[in-house]
């Protein structure tokens, strides 16, 4: 039996080029990033009529999964260990120990409350996601698969989230 490729390199063979095709847009009255207040943001996702067939029953639930482009954001190699939200009282971490828009694929993925439907627009609140930001994927929250038991946070998120909300 031979060796295959992926057992004999340290490095996982991953494609280059990953191809998606956005379902929808973001129209927010937000147009720069805000540090806080997001969870009151309202906005609507306008979902492509070529995919607007897929919202039938989406209306049953009352969160959903938005998973977007941050279409404004920026990434550097710079950004893969950084504070959060730059402050000095936060420890340095690997940008995948955070929730910062600087990320390697720019992609964002924020559940929010779904308040409304009308034909193939959303009306939501607290999509983190600027005005035109483009959306992948929607997806029902189903505490299941969403919502563990008992999450471990440290301690550090519980002072950077103070009154974020």
């Amino acid at each position: 039996m031979g060796t295959s490729r992926s057992s004999r390199s340290i490095e996982p063979e991953v494609p280059r080029f990953v191809r998606l095709r956005p379902i929808g847009v973001v129209c927010s009255p937000i147009t720069r990033p805000l540090e806080h207040g997001w969870g009151e943001v309202v906005s609507t996702i306008r979902v492509s009529a070529a995919v607007s067939s897929g919202l039938c029953g989406v209306e049953a639930f009352s969160h959903l999964a938005v998973l977007f482009v941050m279409h404004r954001a920026r990434f550097s190699d710079r950004d893969l260990v950084r504070r959060p939200r730059q402050r000095k009282d936060m420890p340095s971490l690997g940008i995948f120990a955070q929730r910062a828009s600087c990320r390697p694929n720019l992609l964002g993925l924020t559940v929010v409350r779904l308040l409304g439907r009308q034909g193939r627009v959303l009306e939501v609140r607290g999509l983190d996601a600027l005005d035109g930001s483009p959306v992948l994927d929607l997806k029902p929250h189903v505490r299941a698969f969403d919502s563990p038991g008992r999450p471990l946070e440290p301690e550090w998120m519980s002072r950077l989230m103070a009154g974020y909300f």
